[in-house]
């Protein structure tokens, strides 16, 4: 049986030798040196008492243990929560409608998708247990079955995030919460990168902000905006825009999330006065916010379409796409709907002067993603200056950058670097663009087989594939420089907070790296740790 103290019993004793040695620089390197990411992962989050026989396994794709009632749907799961109950969300996928019902769950299992599917991201950026692509399990009506075993809803089931099994029943879970030396060797870490690879944190919420400032982030790398659209009272409104008959009908709506989206902003900035917060401006393609063609059209069939449920069908057809991931997304769908990103940018700007007028300090970097080319990010960059200037205020020091996660943008990153601030390296894209595999498929089924077989040494959607994927990384990084020296870059892809990754980003001179909130101290950890390497050689 595991010893579930591990992690702090190695803390502990990392720490007390450093101080008995003299607490030396040296002393405190050899501690830092000595704890592994999964120390850190034992006393953050929650665990399992004992072992137990798995029903099945998945990918472990955000560490802790979830304990709750199986529900099938993101309602049923909110509704269930509403009533006291604790949650597990069992989808075969997520989508952004889901929302609602993750962020009530103890725990989410989906039987399809990888390491940075939909529900992997969300999970990790919560501290939420979750299981993805456990494929041998088959969802029924109000059920799901694994061979012969049938699971009910409203059955509890238990999920082990870090090592992707799935428990029939209640297991008893330990916490006792993180040992002061946890907090003591991470500040000698801090002290170890100063100056080198600063630690930014993946939130999209005041208390995602407050949470990562917490757990020590020195800013927020990336602020997916989309998020703030998907509360029970904003996707409505989403969708009257994207329904949206005339300019008018559009205007009334972009105007309501405008408000909205402003008072979120206020919360983050607030969460994270004076350090610097990088707004990334919408960039899911449109018929995410919609329900599903093929939900309406079973719909359609059997029960038969509201007025607004036909043109929600209408739509999401004319919004659908074969490759959605690759198609009218990010700045390509401000191409086509400038005012979202200019309604962004003026929701922006007044929260900006809300906290400026109450004395407090806000930083802001605005982030376009998915640009290609440089008159693509002049185009974009003119949207944001142009509501910049409208404020007839002084906004000199919002700074405005763009993503680099295609093959391309980071060939041509010399070129794109004279219309940038900044950079920001998405690496979930990137490597699915670059190995031309779909992120949400080949995890469950044709990953293992690659790495059984040697013919990867490792999944690249977990640890950043060095000689492809940093390849284009370091061209990109030395083009950018060459154009704009001293180009401030960052990566904000989930490898943010991979060990083997992070390596790679201080050794090709990135200034920061951003990850989800509960990984920040294994990043900060992780960085200390390729500042001391680096220095030995």
């Amino acid at each position: 049986m595991k010893d579930w103290r591990t992690g702090a019993d190695s803390l502990r004793l990392a720490v007390t030798a450093a101080l008995a040695g003299g607490d030396t620089a040296a002393e405190r390197a050899k501690a830092v040196l000595s704890i592994t990411a999964a120390d850190l992962d034992d006393v953050i989050h929650a665990q399992f008492e004992a072992a137990a026989v798995a029903l099945t396994s998945g990918l472990g794709a955000s560490p802790g243990a979830g304990v709750g009632k199986v529900y099938f749907s993101a309602d049923d799961a909110a509704d269930a929560a509403d009533r006291g109950e604790d949650v597990v969300l069992v989808r075969n996928e997520t989508t952004p409608a889901d929302v609602h019902g993750m962020m009530v769950a103890n725990g989410l299992l989906t039987t399809r998708g990888g390491l940075v599917s939909h529900a992997a991201v969300v999970a990790r950026g919560w501290g939420t247990p979750a299981v993805v692509g456990a494929d041998t399990i088959v969802i029924g009506d109000r059920c799901f079955s694994v061979g012969d075993v049938v699971v009910e809803e409203g059955d509890v089931i238990s999920i082990d995030g870090a090592t992707g099994d799935v428990v029939l029943g209640e297991m008893a879970t330990a916490s006792g919460g993180p040992p002061e030396e946890f907090f003591t060797l991470l500040s000698w870490a801090d002290e170890i990168r100063a100056g080198h690879l600063a630690v930014r944190a993946n939130a999209d919420t005041g208390d995602d902000a407050m949470k990562a400032r917490e757990l020590g982030a020195e800013g927020i790398g990336l602020c997916r905006t989309e998020h703030m659209f998907l509360a029970a009272d904003r996707l409505p409104v989403v969708r009257r825009m994207i329904l949206a008959r005339d300019a008018d009908e559009e205007g009334a709506a972009l105007e309501e999330l405008g408000r909205v989206q402003q008072a979120d902003f206020e919360d983050i900035l607030r969460a994270m006065d004076s350090l610097p917060v990088t707004v990334r401006l919408l960039d899911p393609p449109l018929h995410e916010f919609l329900p599903s063609v093929a939900e309406l059209t079973l719909k359609e069939a059997t029960e038969g379409l509201s007025d607004v449920e036909q043109q929600e069908l209408r739509a999401a057809r004319t919004w659908a796409e074969h490759n959605p991931m690759i198609g009218t997304r990010g700045v390509r769908l401000g191409v086509l709907k400038p005012g979202l990103y200019a309604m962004q940018v003026r929701a922006l700007l007044a929260a900006v002067q809300t906290l400026r007028d109450a004395g407090l300090h806000p930083i802001v970097e605005v982030m376009i993603p998915l640009t290609v080319t440089r008159p693509e990010l002049a185009l974009a960059r003119s949207w944001v200056e142009a509501e910049i200037e409208a404020t007839q205020s002084d906004h000199s020091d919002i700074t405005i950058g763009t993503m680099i996660e295609t093959p391309r943008a980071a060939l041509r990153a010399g070129d794109i670097a004279h219309d940038a601030d900044f950079f920001s390296f998405g690496t979930n894209d990137l490597t699915q663009l670059t190995f031309g595999f779909s992120r949400d498929d080949v995890e469950t089924r044709m990953m293992p087989a690659y790495l059984d077989l040697g013919l990867l040494p490792a999944n690249p959607f977990d640890t950043i594939d060095q000689f492809g994927v940093g390849a284009l990384l370091r061209l990109a990084v030395e083009q950018g420089r060459e154009a704009v020296p001293g180009l401030k870059m960052g990566v904000c892809g989930e490898h943010g907070g991979d060990p083997a990754s992070i390596e790679l980003f201080h050794e090709i001179g990135l200034d920061y790296v951003s990850c989800s909130p509960y990984r920040v101290p294994i990043a900060r950890l992780t960085a200390a740790q390729a500042v001391l390497a680096s220095s030995s050689k």
